[in-house]
């Protein structure tokens, strides 16, 4: 009784990861970490220790298991996923899979999944976005396009060419200058939740929607973007996507699915798409959402790429919370404005589930 009541008992049921004490099992004659993954001792045969000394002097041996005393499992995985990820950033002809599972010691098939579950996307995907990185902050600088391409690591250019939209959002030459010659429509309009609105969209689509206090920021953002980009002011063209777009802040009206042309990494792709299956007057935590897209310990990296959404609201990155329920950031106008849109959208999701019920 007196082991189930100690709050360290606790920690060794939920295989918690903390090292500021070890417990022994007396049957076995091991002391372990409360993390280790070994069958559950009786708790009548535990006792706790504050230290691998005190532990060895009771005449207890390390587990082989859990290993106390040796780097934590999970750190040493994380070192070397973390080598693996700047082999695959310093080299301009970055490793294989072969060649970076031999490096950390591993099977294939091991490292494969290892990297996927602690980065978040396998390592030709990670490859790809760094080199896509590489080649965003190459662009602006180069005399030309095709040393640009090469420099970043692009084999062909003319590979490059079939995926140059998908990586870019458009073509090189425009984003060499900063979206010069790409036209780009912009509609301020003022609104009841932020203050001002900005919707800004290509032939293609809707590229930003910006909430703010004041329509002068909203501007910058959109310039800080584009810094080339041929920007006008269209009301009357935009004007459907506007009120659509309005709706959606200021929940008067009925959602809608807006065309839009946003472009980003194959992982903040799934983390979007995942966005905008969360209906009005839901919310997810990052735990979850990471979990709905298959890569369960990359909570932090689901974080940025819903700071990374482009137009807020239309990917409803607001409706994603901490795990304990509390709000955390929201780049579109912080906590106040992240909470006022959860409120307005759950009291008209039970809104009409009451006007649902009442007609039945």
């Amino acid at each position: 009784m007196k082991t189930e009541q100690d709050p360290r008992w606790k920690a060794i049921q939920s295989r918690h990861h903390d090292d500021s004490f070890f417990y022994s099992v007396k049957t076995t004659g091991v002391y372990c970490r409360p993390s280790c993954a070994a069958r559950l001792a009786r708790p009548e045969n535990v006792a706790f220790h504050g230290s691998l000394e005190e532990a060895e002097a009771a005449g207890f041996r390390p587990c082989k298991r859990c290993r106390p005393g040796q780097p934590d499992e999970r750190l040493r995985q994380a070192a070397l996923m973390e080598r693996a990820c700047r082999s695959l950033e310093e080299s301009l002809q970055p490793p294989d899979l072969k060649q970076l599972a031999e490096q950390a010691g591993l099977s294939h098939f091991h490292f494969h999944r290892l990297f996927k579950s602690l980065v978040g996307m396998t390592p030709k995907q990670y490859e790809r976005a760094r080199r896509a990185e590489r080649l965003r902050a190459t662009l602006t600088q180069a005399e030309s396009v095709t040393e640009a391409i090469f420099e970043a690591g692009y084999q062909s250019s003319s590979r490059f060419y079939e995926r140059s939209q998908e990586i870019l959002g458009m073509s090189p030459t425009h984003f060499k200058k900063g979206g010069e010659n790409l036209r780009i429509r912009y509609s301020l309009r003022p609104c009841q939740l932020s203050g001002w609105l900005l919707v800004a969209a290509t032939e293609a689509g809707i590229c930003g929607i910006f909430l703010g206090d004041r329509p002068q920021p909203l501007l910058d953002e959109l310039r800080r973007r584009f810094t080339q980009a041929m920007l006008s002011e269209a009301d009357a063209e935009l004007q459907q996507w506007v009120q659509a777009a309005l709706a959606l802040v200021d929940c008067n009206g009925p959602a809608a699915e807006l065309p839009l042309d946003v472009r980003g990494t194959v992982f903040q792709q799934k983390v979007w798409e995942a966005l905008r299956s969360i209906g009005p007057g839901e919310t997810r935590t990052y735990a979850q959402l990471a979990r709905q897209i298959g890569k369960p310990r990359a909570v932090r990296a689901v974080a940025a790429a819903c700071a990374a959404n482009p137009v807020a609201v239309a990917i409803p990155c607001h409706r994603v919370i901490r795990g304990d329920g509390s709000l955390a950031g929201y780049y579109w106008g912080g906590l106040e404005k992240k909470r006022a849109l959860l409120e307005r959208e759950a009291e008209k999701a039970f809104s009409q589930t009451l006007r649902t019920s009442v007609d039945a």
